[in-house]
């Protein structure tokens, strides 16, 4: 839990719910870059993990092995009566835990990349790990599919959720919000480049042709100096970057802006960034990639348009800041569906995937060497 991300985020929700519903939780994770062990309550910190590049984004994978007889008495201690593994095929804390498991083994499958060379060149041992697991979830469509072409089987589809209370008309904008200046907001890692954020860079030129004042408001980590030349080369103005912000202040920049912007290119699993303005009532306009597609209706929903096109771009953004119905049609849809995501109703949805999981691992026969 120590190193922020989405996955960490999805754990930490579904531990605070399950635990409103009554339940015994403890978290083991990566203790980031530390290493060694820490124990505290409902927590273990198992080893140091190291980032690498892939699929346009960052891994942080654990690899100390040395901690094995750590975990094995970990999990004869603790006797869990369910192990909820969140990428289960990334080295090697995942597979230290299943080989010592003896209770009910769901996994959540979270990404959704073109190609993953990892599972083709372990596959076999892979598929050894995932033959300890009573139960697959993946967090949308396209997850699902992603992993079911290396390893076939039954996937329950159980998305990412958010919390909905942190957004709604009781959000107080910025004060500068409501001057009549055209605010397009983008939330995420920006230099990342999957995040397709220098197609809305190049998007804005155009933007401004209609909206002579209409501003770009950056929210998320990243470096702006990497942008430098792309903005003198198109002559980009009226961009404001603001850094990492805290989830309170991400919820008044929702609210205050007029329309958000999430131009990824691909590999993206979930839809966080359409999500959360649609929750927010905020239209949306978002590249039609399959995990933006997975949770957003085109033209109900959101504007999807083509990645890696700053021209379709500019024109859906232009439609949205033109149209006060569109932007509050949109909004009212997109608020209606963000409910689903709610993370009270789908931590019911993964509790009752465990009940599921426990009928099946009745049949495994593995786990007589655990007896």
């Amino acid at each position: 839990m120590q190193q922020p991300g989405g996955v960490s985020e999805h754990v930490a929700h579904l531990r605070d719910e399950f635990h409103r519903l009554g339940h015994d939780v403890t978290v083991m994770a990566p203790r980031g870059n530390r290493g060694g062990l820490e124990v505290s309550e409902g927590y273990y910190g198992i080893g140091r993990t190291i980032t690498v590049p892939g699929g346009g984004s960052r891994m942080r994978l654990t690899f100390d092995v040395t901690l094995y007889a750590d975990v094995k008495a970990i999990m004869r201690r603790e006797q869990f009566d369910i192990v909820h593994l969140h990428e289960p095929l990334m080295p090697v804390l995942p597979y230290m835990v299943l080989l010592n498991s003896s209770a009910v083994n769901v996994a959540t499958f979270h990404a959704f990349n073109e190609s993953m060379p990892l599972y083709s060149a372990f596959k076999p041992y892979m598929s050894f790990i995932l033959s300890r697991i009573d139960g697959r979830i993946a967090v949308s469509p396209p997850a699902r599919d992603f992993v079911r072409q290396y390893f076939e089987g039954s996937y329950d589809v159980i998305p990412n959720g958010i919390d909905a209370r942190l957004y709604g008309d009781h959000v107080e904008p910025f004060p500068w919000a409501g001057d009549g200046t055209p605010r397009i907001l983008f939330v995420g890692r920006f230099d990342e480049s999957r995040k397709g954020f220098r197609y809305l860079l190049r998007a804005m030129p155009l933007v401004r042709q209609q909206f002579p004042t209409a501003r770009l408001i950056v929210v998320g980590s990243g470096r702006p100096e990497k942008f430098a030349a792309l903005m003198e080369r198109y002559g980009v103005d009226g961009v404001e970057f603001k850094g990492f912000v805290s989830q309170e202040d991400k919820a008044r920049y929702y609210a205050s802006c007029d329309v958000s912007c999430a131009p990824s290119t691909g590999n993206e699993s979930f839809g966080y960034v359409v999500i959360e303005p649609m929750a927010a009532g905020r239209p949306v306009v978002a590249t039609d990639i399959p995990g933006y597609a997975s949770v957003a209706t085109a033209n109900s929903d959101a504007l999807l348009v083509e990645p890696r096109d700053p021209q379709a771009l500019a024109l859906a953004l232009v439609r949205v800041l033109a149209d006060r119905d569109l932007r509050a049609r949109l909004g009212a849809r997109g608020r209606l569906t963000a409910q689903q995501f709610d993370w009270p109703q789908v931590a019911v949805r993964v509790l009752n995937a465990y009940q599921r999981a426990g009928s099946s691992a009745r049949h495994q026969p593995w786990r007589q060497e655990f007896r």
